[in-house]
């Protein structure tokens, strides 16, 4: 399912005009975005959990040259899907 196919389903079943629901959307996804910048995490019941971690700082190693390499720290986005919707897809 793309973007629009998820808009127009989403329309049909609120009974919105697609173009309602592609603001209500992106209203969300904007606010979803901007609270993970912020650094806080986004708990939604019965779906999962985002959250924003730090990844350490760390040394590789080229296989091909032996050469060390620091990579440095980033941040990385997870997802964690609840139980209730983990238990659907058994």
């Amino acid at each position: 399912m793309n973007n629009k196919e998820f808009i127009s389903e989403l329309s049909r079943k609120l009974g919105y005009t697609n173009k309602d629901t592609s603001q209500l959307v992106s209203s969300v996804i904007g606010v979803m975005t901007q609270e993970l910048q912020d650094g806080n995490n986004i708990v939604i019941q019965g779906f999962g959990t985002f959250e924003v971690k730090k990844k350490l700082e760390r040394i590789s190693i080229n296989p091909a040259t032996q050469q060390r390499m620091l990579i440095p720290p980033k941040l990385v986005l997870t997802y964690k899907p609840s139980v209730t919707l983990k238990e659907k897809f058994k």
